[in-house]
């Protein structure tokens, strides 16, 4: 226990001997994991997304303007009454384009010198049955008079979920050259540390210091960074996660996105995945200039 302390101590002198180098190789780990961190966010919450708007298929059914109220009524009857189709709700063009300005938030200026609401009325309805055909239904409904057009979310869901995997492996790697930036920015601090240190290290050896006995407090240094550059990472995803949070009725020009933070388990992965390359780092650093 007292070795441990000892060590401890001299890692923290080491650091606090070279503080300027050591701020520096923070930031950057820091920057580092935090890219990493937010794709990882990104990605999560983007997951979500897709998963909860797969349970059912949505479809909006757009109808033609100055519809008379009978004609609407007869086109809710005529959605109501096909098996499988729950109608969640009728968006009049004056809706419609209040929630548009809403989504736009500071850019819905771009809308208010319209001379005329483009937009058109809409029901929004799900399909309930997972045997239906979304296709036959779209052309079902794109039947009934009065309605222009129906879209529905499964085809960009499916064209988005190819799209995901595409950047999941981008995100392997981007990852991995992160992670070579963090053991490139350890080893060379520690290299740094070790120059500064070269002759008290030689004197330590004549008088019968083991390898090892020196090298234990480089390795706790480079872990104490790149457990340190792995917090502040998450502190600073954190601040992100709340940014994205508090304006989630406008991110992505979606409204009502519900923005989560990562699990524990990726919280955990981030802090453990930093302080190990922190420990690499400077094994490798070490291992340049000691027998092991």
């Amino acid at each position: 226990m007292g070795k441990l302390l000892y060590f401890i101590r001299q890692a923290l002198l080491n650091i606090s001997q070279n503080k300027l180098i050591h701020l520096i190789s923070l930031g950057t780990i820091s920057i580092a994991i935090l890219i990493l961190g937010v794709f990882l966010l990104l990605l999560v919450n983007v997951e979500g997304w897709i998963k909860n708007w797969g349970g059912s298929i949505t479809m909006s059914v757009y109808l033609e303007d100055n519809l008379p109220k009978r004609q609407i009524a007869v086109i809710r009857q005529a959605l109501s009454s096909r098996e499988g189709v729950e109608i969640q709700r009728f968006i009049s063009k004056e809706e419609a384009l209040i929630e548009l300005k809403s989504a736009l938030g500071p850019q819905s200026e771009l809308v208010e010198g319209l001379t005329r609401n483009p937009l058109p009325a809409s029901f929004e309805i799900a399909i309930r049955e997972p045997k239906t055909d979304p296709a036959s239904i779209k052309r079902e409904l794109e039947g009934i008079p009065g309605v222009v057009e129906v879209q529905y979310s499964e085809a960009w869901i499916k064209r988005f979920r190819g799209v995901m995997r595409l950047v999941r492996v981008g995100g392997m790697m981007l990852g991995g050259l992160l992670c070579l930036g963090v053991l490139f920015i350890v080893t060379n601090t520690i290299k740094l540390t070790i120059y500064s240190r070269k002759e008290e290290i030689e004197i330590m050896k004549l008088v019968g210091a083991t390898d090892w006995f020196v090298k234990i407090p480089f390795l706790i240094e480079g872990f104490i960074q790149g457990a340190t550059g792995g917090l502040l990472a998450l502190v600073s995803l954190f601040v992100f996660y709340l940014i994205m949070a508090s304006n989630k009725g406008i991110f992505l020009s979606f409204t009502l996105l519900e923005v989560v933070f990562v699990p524990h388990f990726y919280m955990t992965a981030i802090v453990g995945l930093s302080s190990f390359l922190g420990f690499l780092g400077s094994l490798m650093a070490v291992g340049r200039f000691f027998e092991v």
